[in-house]
């Protein structure tokens, strides 16, 4: 028997593409090299700004000063501006994955009447961008005396249909039935069987939907910029756009290192929770990819 004289390729050693490791390195250097940018920024002066290149250090390291005047400017603002956006983000995001957990559940675990009805809607509500309903959100809020108020971003927050779709896949692969059957035949009833059974095995796909419903709360900027006019409810989007603005209104005063270094604040707080729950969030994009 002849062996090929080729260089023979295992799951352990796969051959490596120079297009596309290249193309990686390309991804890798657009993510990067805007956040290399808001680092080496946010280090310097309003003077240093435009007197030095933008990708390197200026003569003078300002990053504790520029902090310490983000934080002050404005009696403060940023401080309210950042607890507002937790608000939102905790019981915003919080109750979407919440329902999302509840709803993927019902849909993947339970046969009912309209069950392909509504898994259709869910599907063809992915598929329409958020700015698309902002217009009718906001009309019905009114109605309701509900703008300028938190409530005119928590509320439609709630409503995740990615993350819905997300958890009825997630649950459909993670959650054998045969497990809820025996649950129920040694006498659990289904809140039970939810808690005790179905709930720790949905613990990544969980994380997973948190992480997408609190990245897209805390990003949130048209939402609150038509609903929200008060500037004590700003979250930091909105509050970070409005001193951004003030070099260009007559007397305002131009705060471009402090616009860059609350900006660099703002990003803090979702990287940490990235590192914290990326294990879990890996396994739940993974799930379901190997067969047994």
């Amino acid at each position: 028997m002849r062996r090929g004289r080729g260089r023979r390729h295992s799951a352990d050693r796969p051959r490596r593409s120079v297009a596309l490791t290249a193309l990686t390195g390309l991804v890798l250097l657009y993510s990067l090299v805007p956040l290399a940018w808001l680092v080496i920024n946010a280090t310097k002066t309003q003077e240093g700004l435009f007197d030095s290149f933008g990708l390197w250090f200026d003569g003078d390291f300002a990053l504790w000063e520029n902090i310490t005047r983000t934080l002050a400017y404005d009696d403060g603002v940023f401080v309210r501006w950042l607890l507002n956006t937790v608000l939102y983000v905790v019981l915003g995001a919080g109750g979407a994955t919440f329902l999302a957990v509840l709803g993927g559940y019902g849909l993947a675990k339970f046969a009912f009447p309209g069950r392909r009805a509504v898994l259709a809607v869910v599907i063809g509500a992915v598929a329409v961008p958020s700015t698309a309903l902002a217009v009718p959100t906001f009309l019905m809020f009114s109605e309701l005396g509900l703008t300028n108020t938190p409530w005119a971003v928590i509320v439609p927050s709630l409503i995740s249909p990615f993350g819905l779709y997300l958890m009825w896949v997630f649950t459909a692969g993670a959650v054998p039935t045969e497990l809820m059957e025996a649950a129920r035949i040694d006498g659990a009833g289904e809140v039970r069987t939810f808690f005790r059974v179905a709930l720790p095995l949905l613990g990544p796909g969980i994380v997973t939907v948190s992480l997408f419903t609190m990245v897209a709360t805390w990003n949130n900027y048209f939402l609150p910029l038509i609903m929200i006019k008060d500037p004590d409810w700003y979250p930091l989007t909105l509050g970070l756009d409005t001193w951004n603005s003030q070099a260009s209104t007559a007397g305002g005063e131009a705060v471009f290192d402090l616009v860059i270094t609350g900006s660099l604040l703002t990003i803090v707080p979702l990287i940490a929770a990235f590192l914290l729950l990326q294990r879990y969030w890996q396994s739940g994009l993974t799930a379901g990819s190997v067969k047994e």
